[in-house]
């Protein structure tokens, strides 16, 4: 039996604190904070669990209703999409503000939606505080909590209204399910899906590459770049595959990072690339390899992630014989770091070749947490001649003994006749000849050596 998760809604107009309480709920940093209004813009999901009771947490961007610039528009879009899924809205205001003609107004808009709704007075930051409430009666809505999202006052009295109809935990199960306790859970299973960053510089189709994936639009796409802040991480199915991909930041370079909401947004992204399994570097087609794209590149490289390089906005580019070639070849030598890395040319606004995607990811994710045999590494070594690598001054480096140490990466032991670091030609030729063997597409392989005593 399938289980959905009844969804809880936070809204309010900007800078009331609506992230500050999607972090209280779901127990983590996942939505940025700051001073700066419309910090977030996307909405965001988390598990969360009150007292036994299972549910989802979603954030949505500061909504002003009569906006008509172009982010306020989608933001205010992307919250009537979450009302629909919503069990219980939460409309957060500032107490120490008192009642604004937008605390009316969302109000209004909220009790026209039929469902229940609850009133958060947010940044009663002590008993004492609690009178301003009072004002708050006006707005019409009659369960009202004064909290403070920041400490954390007040916010269980809120969440106990809000689950109080919600299944508990054990309900949640169906009885003839298995419950015994099952294998390590292979990757791409439900239990451990495969988690993809996309990373990219900003405008290059990120947000429009994970709504294009979803069949829904997740992410608000703009042609303004730094259109999407918050991290927005999705789960997908498809051909019995699980996937988690997160469409992160546009990162730029640490100079060209002027607002808070800007460099925090980076900050999140690189946070996101560590976590990941696999990080696809978007390329915009029209605009070729830029230095930015190489430089992003190598966050990718060095955080030691499996990359596919996806070069997107393709339908846009006059096809040729040798344009495809051309374009690798750019790529290859721009980035000779990620020559492991896999190629696919898409275009994420038409749909065309994103099927190819994600076989290249599932493919990539398996390699990155393949193991070689004993034997077969074994045989490996007696297929090799390294009598012809030497260092050079002259004097080969005999290998002994190579055996597998590690996954997601993987990471090999070598052990030769002198101590240190390989030398870089024979690390290359070693690594080249495992890829040759044994694959590990779109995933860097890591050597270290030992003397055999």
């Amino acid at each position: 039996m399938t289980f959905s998760l009844p969804r809880v809604v936070i809204l309010g107009r900007p800078n009331v604190g609506k992230s500050t309480l999607f972090n209280r709920l779901c127990g983590q940093r996942r939505a940025l904070v700051g001073d700066e209004p419309g910090m977030t813009r996307d909405r965001l999901y988390a598990p969360a669990e009150w007292l036994g009771k299972p549910f989802e947490v979603i954030d949505t961007g500061g909504i002003i209703p009569a906006d008509k610039e172009l982010i306020p528009i989608e933001i205010f879009r992307q919250a009537r999409k979450a009302i629909e899924e919503a069990a219980h809205l939460i409309l957060v205001v500032d107490g120490r503000e008192g009642v604004v003609p937008l605390d009316e107004e969302m109000a209004q808009l909220l009790r026209r939606t039929g469902r229940p709704l609850s009133l958060a007075v947010n940044k009663v930051d002590a008993e004492q505080h609690a009178p301003l409430a009072a004002e708050f009666h006006r707005l019409g809505i009659k369960n009202i909590f004064p909290i403070s999202a920041e400490h954390g006052l007040g916010v269980d009295d809120l969440l106990d209204h809000v689950t109080a109809d919600f299944p508990s935990a054990s309900t949640s199960v169906d009885e003839n399910e298995e419950t015994e306790p099952s294998n390590e859970p292979s990757v791409g299973s439900s239990e451990h899906p495969i988690h993809v960053a996309i990373i990219g510089r900003p405008n290059v189709g990120k947000s429009t590459l994970l709504n294009r994936l979803l069949n829904e639009e997740r992410s608000i796409v703009s042609a303004i770049p730094g259109t999407t802040r918050d991290a927005v991480d999705v789960e997908v199915e498809r051909d019995g595959l699980h996937f988690r991909f997160v469409d992160t930041a546009g990162i730029r370079r640490k100079g060209k990072t002027k607002l808070l909401a800007e460099k925090l947004s980076v900050i999140q992204a690189r946070k996101h690339l560590e976590r990941a399994d696999v990080a696809l570097l978007i390329l915009d087609a029209q605009e070729g390899v830029t230095a930015l794209d190489t430089h992003i590149g190598g966050y990718a490289h060095e955080s030691r992630r499996s990359v596919i390089i996806v070069v997107n906005k393709w339908d846009a580019i006059r096809k040729g014989p040798a344009t495809t070639r051309d374009f690798t070849r750019e790529i290859r030598g721009g980035m000779k770091y990620l020559d492991y890395a896999p190629i696919v040319f898409i275009s994420a606004l038409r749909g065309q070749r994103v099927g190819n995607l994600l076989q290249a990811i599932a493919q990539v994710a398996e390699g990155r947490r393949m193991r070689i045999t004993t034997s077969e590494m074994n045989r490996f070594m007696e297929e090799v001649d390294f009598e012809r690598v030497t260092s050079p001054a002259g004097r080969p480096t005999r290998l002994y003994y190579l055996t597998q140490a590690g996954v997601a990466p993987p990471i090999f032991i070598a052990f030769a006749n002198r101590s240190g670091k390989l030398h870089f030609s024979f690390e290359r030729f070693l690594e080249n000849r495992i890829r040759e063997r044994f694959g590990f597409t779109g995933t860097p392989i890591v050597i270290k050596s030992k003397a055999r005593r």
